[in-house]
């Protein structure tokens, strides 16, 4: 297998080097040349299996240069006492037709150490199988969750140094404590004044300058990303979608073979393709319902075909979906057309224009596997409450997004299939907004609201999170996004 990239204007480089290089010389995305196919005994024979063995049987089908026994240590390392429950993706089943995916058990309380728990390990068996001698340096851009675990996930090892830009007002107290108090002597942490987007368009432009390419090289250094525009990001969360599945089978949920669908809070659009890459496999899988808040880019593009990011940008209770370019659905849109000129096209367009048109036909494919939808701040607010107060089930705002979302769209529909919904984040990170919702009025901020919160419900907080206020704050620095490039050379200096 070999992997591509979506701009059709680069050499196709084996797993190994997509994953070393993360985006393509064109500023295109990899994507596999081919997709998997898997029948029902796979499925079958997962069901019984842990979770790190599911997930060496779904990365050994696209990560053909490793072993089983590489990817076996991988997993081991990766899934273990760094996650508080054994079952480390466990699936809630709240009744005959709801479950909700619990990717938040990893040491930042995110769905993001899905992934970034398991790559820093795949990127230095990479570095390995190629040769590099030059020090890797990864460069994040983070909505809030990313970053935390992607330094979480790289601190101290060995031949790599990573720096996250995170907007500076667009992340919780919670998330941006997290990642001030990172510990590690390769790490780094800067805010930038703007939005996500602001964040995520610098570090795309750092990695398109060539000529600083050049100066980094000449110091020993060469850049990659940990965002999930790098395949060695994406690939790792596609083993929770089967996962997931083998829950519902073995909880009497679901018979096998029987379609599930699955509801995805998702604003980089990362999440949702990971799980379509699952359907196109062969797990049966009907539909995927795109969650959005207010920046609801998605859901208008879902219907229309028309992707329009001139439009207000809301800061909501749920950042992490705070996003108005949508990086993965540039792989969707390549592995749906094969047309490299195309995706091209819409790209220059998105980046000239800020926006593009694929089309009826497109649009059309793109409906008939995806349904997108969205909710507003007071409606996520009103989701949780409601499920704590019927179910004793406490969830995040971008869980409660998507809940909120399967929920109204049952009703107009009148009807209810299984579906899974991805719960991407404990609430204990978005404490102020979850007390608010259970109707508790406080004055604590930050760390505080994590003590609060677990009083209230008699839940227990995160050990992560219970004892952040205790740390020592290391990254306090903020930088215009026209300096991005700057803090970047200052920091490999």
């Amino acid at each position: 297998m070999k992997y591509v990239s979506t701009r059709g204007r680069s050499e196709a480089v084996t797993a190994s080097q997509a994953i070393i290089r993360g985006i393509a010389p064109d500023g295109g995305l990899y994507v596999p040349d081919t997709i998997p196919a898997i029948d029902e005994s796979f499925i079958r024979g997962l069901c019984g299996a842990d979770y790190r063995t599911r997930a060496v049987a779904v990365l050994g089908l696209y990560l053909e240069e490793f072993s089983t026994g590489e990817l076996e240590a991988i997993a081991k390392a990766s899934y273990g006492d760094n996650f508080d429950c054994a079952a480390i993706a466990p699936t809630h089943v709240l009744d005959d037709d709801t479950a909700y995916l619990e990717l938040w058990h990893g040491p930042t309380c995110a769905f993001k150490d899905m992934a970034l728990q398991i790559m820093p390990r795949l990127l230095t068996a990479s570095l390995r199988k190629n040769g590099e001698e030059r020090t890797v340096s990864i460069l994040v851009a983070t909505s809030g969750d990313t970053g935390k675990a992607a330094l979480e996930g790289f601190k101290d090892v060995p031949g790599t140094r990573i720096m996250v830009f995170y907007p500076r007002d667009g992340v919780s107290q919670v998330q941006k404590l997290q990642m001030a108090t990172q510990e590690g002597t390769n790490v780094n942490v800067v805010a930038v004044e703007g939005n996500f987007d602001d964040a995520q368009t610098g570090v795309k432009k750092i990695f398109g300058d060539r000529g600083f390419e050049k100066e980094l090289d000449g110091r020993g250094y060469f850049l990659s990303s940990a965002n999930s525009i790098n395949w060695g990001r994406l690939a790792p969360q596609i083993a929770y979608y089967f996962s997931a599945y083998c829950d519902m089978v073995n909880a009497g949920k679901l018979k096998m073979g029987e379609k599930l669908d699955f509801c995805v809070p998702t604003g980089n659009f990362g999440d949702i393709l990971a799980g379509w890459y699952a359907k196109q496999m062969g797990l049966p899988v009907g539909r995927f319902i795109c969650a959005s808040n207010d920046n609801n880019v998605l859901t208008d593009f879902i219907a229309t075909g028309v992707y329009d990011k001139n439009r207000p940008f809301h800061l909501t209770s749920s950042p992490s979906m705070d996003i108005l370019v949508s990086s993965n659905l540039e792989r969707l849109l390549y592995c749906r057309t094969g047309d490299a000129a195309a995706v091209r096209g819409f790209m220059e367009k998105l980046s000239g224009e800020g926006r593009y048109d694929v089309g009826q036909a497109l649009g059309d494919a793109v409906r008939a596997e995806f349904t997108g939808g969205f909710c507003r701040d007071e409606e996520a607010k009103a989701e949780i409450g409601k499920l704590w107060r019927e179910n004793g089930y406490l969830m995040d705002t971008h869980t409660a997004v998507a809940s909120r979302v399967l929920r109204d769209l049952r009703a107009k529909e009148g009807r209810s299939v299984p579906t899974v919904v991805v719960s991407t984040a404990s609430p204990f990170k978005f404490g102020a907004a979850v007390l608010e919702a259970l109707g508790a009025v406080t004055n604590e901020t930050g760390p505080a609201l994590v003590d609060e919160l677990a009083a209230l419900t008699g839940v227990g907080a995160p050990a992560p999170l219970s004892g952040l206020g205790k740390k020592p704050v290391r990254f306090e620095k903020w930088v215009a996004k026209e300096d991005m490039e700057q803090a970047v050379s200052e920091f490999l200096a």
